[in-house]
This record gives structure tokens, sequence and C-alpha cells, in this order.
């Protein structure tokens, strides 16, 4: 027998199955691991999930890879693929059924496997790790989970609040993987000297998909050429992926003003935190400026047809996140039809220079860490404790 610390009771050895699909759903899984093993050092775990996740001991019935796919074109091609490894992943749990069932992001393919098992092991603990976006879209989906999933592990402050009016599962908030990642995002005071100082550096973050690099890039060449003009000698810096570097260089070339390319995490976190302002595209990016106490300006554009269908979709009056979690107009965001460079440009240069907007951004920023902070642990021991909790709340499932 194992104690639960925190808990003064006592579990058996925990045999834990965990999916998930993305690369960031396995660095939140690797980080539930850690905290799992440190809690419950008799745990083994099993299922699917990338390299950090085997790192931190899973044992992967197939690759990851297998169950992701991108856009409508790759959803097609591979959609035999996925059925099979969804058929293989739910034959596995029912034929040796784990305490409980941890199903990280992918929610494609994960609330599918959830259904299914339900059907097939009724009391089995199923925990979903990240709520889906039900606060940006189809809301029905937080009703629809409800009878499959037991608890929705969140990762923004708001989340359990939304899940419960629109009817979902408890959702119990666990804190964003970013908040962990403080140290890397934040300047020591010669970095924090550098970010005062001019020239100023500036980090252009046009996204890391193809498709937004080709929408975003011509807009964003011309902010910063705009930019540069007004004040000579900026340093810009541009952060992508390894496996996007050949379009970002091609994306540049064609710019007047060619940014610094870095691909390496350890000189993109360095950039992060000598930059004085950035110009982003909409996503996750953007919490880890606000993070990171950089003032931004914001943008995003979506396909023509979806930019017309959007209005009448979404639930939602921003997408920057900051913005959501703040409940307020934090971050400027120039979306689709209204991105407008040389309003971009000066809205950026006035952030740079300091003054009223600039000291706006950073207050507001600096009230994340309390709305997002939760009790201070890492978000991975929130998440264990949150899986815990739920397994002590079940009945056992006989594994014989």
């Amino acid at each position: 027998m194992t104690a639960v610390p925190g808990t003064g009771a006592t579990l058996p050895p925990l045999d834990v199955f965990l999916v998930a699909g993305e690369e960031s759903g396995d660095v939140l899984g690797a980080g539930l691991m850690a905290a799992l093993a440190e809690m419950v050092p008799t745990v083994r775990f099993r299922g699917v999930g990338g390299s950090r996740m085997q790192a931190a001991g899973l044992a992967s019935f197939f690759p990851m890879e297998d169950i992701t796919a991108m856009g409508f074109a790759q959803v097609i091609a591979g959609l035999p693929r996925i059925l099979r490894r969804m058929s293989e992943t739910v034959d596995a749990i029912v034929a040796a059924p784990p305490d409980v069932l941890v199903l990280v992001d992918a929610p494609d393919f994960t609330h599918r496997v959830a259904r299914r098992v339900r059907r097939k092991l009724p009391h089995l603990p199923i925990v979903k790790y990240v709520a889906p976006t039900v606060w940006v879209w189809r809301p029905g989906r937080a009703r629809a989970m409800a009878p499959d999933i037991d608890r929705v592990l969140a990762v923004l402050p708001f989340e359990p609040q939304v899940m419960a009016e629109l009817g979902g599962p408890p959702t119990t908030y666990v804190g964003h993987p970013l908040m962990a990642m403080l140290g890397d995002l934040r300047p020591d005071a010669l970095e924090s000297a550098r970010r005062a100082a001019f020239p100023p550096v500036v980090l252009v973050l046009p996204g890391s998909r193809r498709s937004e690099l080709a929408r975003l890039g011509g807009a964003f060449g011309e902010v910063l050429e705009r930019l540069q003009q007004r004040l000579p000698h900026t340093e810009f810096v541009l952060p992508t992926l390894s496996s996007r570097l050949t379009e970002a260089q091609a994306m540049v070339a064609g710019w007047k003003v060619r940014p610094r390319i870095v691909v390496d995490e350890a000189r993109k976190y360095a950039a992060f935190r000598m930059a004085r302002a950035a110009l982003a595209a909409s996503g996750t990016v953007t919490l880890e400026l606000a993070l990171a106490g950089i003032p931004t300006v914001a943008a995003y554009k979506v396909p023509w047809l979806e930019g017309h269908i959007a209005p009448y979709l979404l639930k939602v009056t921003t997408a920057i996140l900051p913005n959501l979690i703040l409940n307020e107009k934090a971050v400027p965001e120039y979306l689709q039809w209204h991105i407008d460079p040389p309003a971009m440009a000066e809205q950026l240069a006035r952030l740079i220079e300091g003054g009223p907007e600039r000291a706006a951004q950073l207050a507001a920023f600096a009230r994340l860490d309390q709305v997002m902070g939760a009790d201070g642990a890492p978000p991975g021991q929130r998440a264990a404790r949150a899986v815990l909790d739920v397994l002590a709340r079940a009945p056992r499932v006989s594994r014989s």
C-alpha cells in the first residue's frame, strides 16, 4: 500500500492508462506522470504518448503521431489509420482495465475513446486533461461530454465556471503549463536593463503553422518596415520551429526589413527576456508574452470562408488569451478584415516608446499571476492531485 500525500489515505499500486495525440499533450502528460510517480512510487503507466511521456515511463502501444492529423485533407487521408488506432486503444483498455484512464487534449480522438470505453467499462474513472474550447465554439460539446467524463482538468482559470454553466462534467482548474516556465520567460537584472535600453529588441511571431505564415507574412513585413522608419536600428527577432525554418526564411526574403530568425529554444527564451515589445499572431504565444511582461500587438487571419462564417459560430469577443483570462481588452488585436499595418506599426511604436498604453498593458499582465496562480504548485502536481481525488471517489475496477 502507498500513502497519498496530504490525504491520510493509502492506495495499492496504480495502473494508469494515458492517451495523448499532440505535442502539447505529450508535455502535459509527462508533467502529470512525473508528479504521480512522486506521490505514488509504485505507479505504472501505459497507453499512447510521445517521447516526453515515454521518457517519464510510459509504455506506448504505438507512435503518438498515428492519431494526429491537421487539416481536412490529412484527416480524410488518415481516417482509416486513426479509426484502427482508436479501436486498438479501446480494446487494450477493455482487455486489461486500468485503475484510471487519463485522456490528454486531442479532443476529436479522446472523446470518442471515452464514449466507447464508458459503454464497455461503465465504472472506470475517466479524466480529461485540457477542456475543449467550448467557450469559443460548439458549446454543446460540454454537455455531450458529461456522461463519459468524470473530471475535466482545465488549464485556463475561467473554464470551470464555463463548463458548469454549459452542463459539462465537473471541472478543476490545475494551472497552465506556462506557469511552470516563468523562470525561462522573465528577465534577470541585466536582461531587464537590456529590455529598457535603446535600440529596442522586438519579437516577431507570425505563427507556427504554414498557413499562418502565408496569411500574416505580408502584413507583418509591412509593419516592420514602417516601424523601422520611425525607430531606426530596432533589432527584430523571429523565433520559429526548426520544422518551419524553410517557410520562415522564404517569408522574410520578401520583406524590406529582415528579422534575425532563431530556432533554438534557449535563444528564443533569451530573446523573450530582453524584448521590449512584440508583434504576434493570436495563440498561446500571446499568453507567453503576457507572462513575460512584453507589451504586444496581436493579429490573426483565417481563410476567406471561415472569416465570413466565424461571427455566427464564435462565442467570444476576443481572440487573445490574456484578454480572455483578464476579461478585458488589454492587448490590442487586429483580426481578419481589420488587419491594418499602418495602425499596427503606430500602436507598436507607442508601446516601445513608453507612455500610458505600455503602462496599462504591463499593469494588466501583472494581474495574471494572481488570476492563474492557484495555490502556487506546478500544474503537473495539481493535475496529479485531481486524478488521485477522482480515483479515491470511485470504486476500484477489477483487473482479473
